[in-house]
């Protein structure tokens, strides 16, 4: 009896918080669409009806259309092969990453998956211990003399934070455990000088190259999308509310003419420093490329992953982090898209209901 009462709570909280994903996905589609159609005029009924067809005939469930509308405005035509976010999040996230892609959420599994000469990583806190990127423990009297030993600035991430928050700034001077201990488990890493390329846009906060890489069923990581995201005036760092995010090509690393605020409006340059996206190519780009391949390599069981790099002075690569799960998909199929196309992952839906 116990056992069937905890299924059916399971199943229950299960169905609850699908249904609020739902909702969220929906509305957030809905505004994208409204702020799109309040540059571009009305979509077209056409593409609307095909949205809602293919999600239908595709997904499997006409829920998954508002993000089709929302890409097909942006695009201002209809492209078979679109991954809805929401299908993403539901259907691909829980095939093809899972558990293990929830890894990239713990920051101190860095040093033991990668190689960590690109990750920026001085220290991690977690569980009471306060480890080196070598898995070496320091202890707290030696801690600060070993996190500002090469760096004035460290930055402190928290375990899962997502889209800017959780990111916190320290030198000598502020820094006090007590409040490390507070924050709880996450990374301390070096502050990067960003290369003079990305200065040129805003020099307040760090610009953060997003990289996506896929495995596909035979094993193979190949990049499939790619955008830029920087932050505004005042900005310390990059974040889910002030950010511009501009489309990258994948093969060449030049910036797409228009970059896009959240609530993806466009606009042709930084509002702050007035300098034009238009044929702006990132330097080391194909160094990028290569090290996201490379590092994904090394953990194909997550087979789709978002890279969050830059280039510093010396146009080294930085990996700030990886994001293994929810590594958001639809502004790269609303500007780029269809990225996923060849992968098969339409299919996926049917695979679990036929089980």
């Amino acid at each position: 009896m116990n056992q069937k009462i905890y299924l059916i709570a399971k199943n229950l909280k299960k169905q609850i918080s699908n249904y609020q994903f739902d909702l969220y996905q929906q509305r957030d589609a809905k505004k994208r669409l409204k702020n799109i159609e309040l540059v571009k005029g009305k979509t077209d009924r056409k593409l609307i009806k095909l949205s809602d067809e293919y999600a239908k005939d595709v997904f499997g469930w006409i829920g998954y259309a508002p993000w089709l509308y929302a890409y097909s405005a942006m695009a201002e035509t209809f492209k078979e092969g679109w991954i809805p976010d929401n299908y993403y999040g539901k259907v691909v996230i829980p095939k093809l990453q899972g558990d293990y892609g929830k890894l990239s959420f713990l920051k101190a599994t860095t040093t033991n998956l990668f190689d960590n000469s690109v990750f920026p990583d001085i220290v991690y806190y977690a569980n009471g211990l306060f480890n080196s990127s070598y898995n070496q423990v320091i202890s707290e009297t030696n801690l600060k003399k070993y996190l500002f030993k090469n760096t004035k600035t460290v930055v402190f991430k928290k375990d899962y934070s997502l889209q800017g928050l959780g990111v916190f700034f320290f030198d000598k001077n502020s820094f006090e455990i007590k409040q490390i201990h507070r924050l709880g488990n996450g990374v301390f890493q070096e502050f990067i000088h960003q290369h003079p390329f990305f200065e040129e846009f805003i020099t307040s906060s760090v610009s953060t190259l997003r990289i996506t890489t896929v495995i596909d069923n035979n094993g193979i990581a190949s990049v499939k999308a790619s955008f830029i995201r920087m932050g505004q005036k005042n900005d310390t760092h990059v974040n889910a509310v002030t950010d511009i995010i501009v489309a990258v090509n994948i093969y060449t690393g030049e910036l797409d003419e228009f970059g896009y605020v959240d609530n993806w409006q466009p606009l042709d340059r930084h509002p702050d420093t007035k300098i034009k996206f238009s044929k702006k190519r990132i330097p080391a780009f194909n160094k990028c490329v290569k090290t996201a391949l490379e590092l994904h390599r090394k953990v194909p069981f997550v087979r789709c992953i978002g890279w969050d790099m830059t280039v510093d002075k010396e146009e080294n690569v930085k990996v700030m982090e990886w994001n293994g799960y929810h590594n958001d998909i639809k502004f790269c199929e609303a500007t780029q898209g269809p990225c996923f196309s060849d992968l098969g992952w339409e299919n996926l839906w049917r695979q679990a209901k036929n089980k």
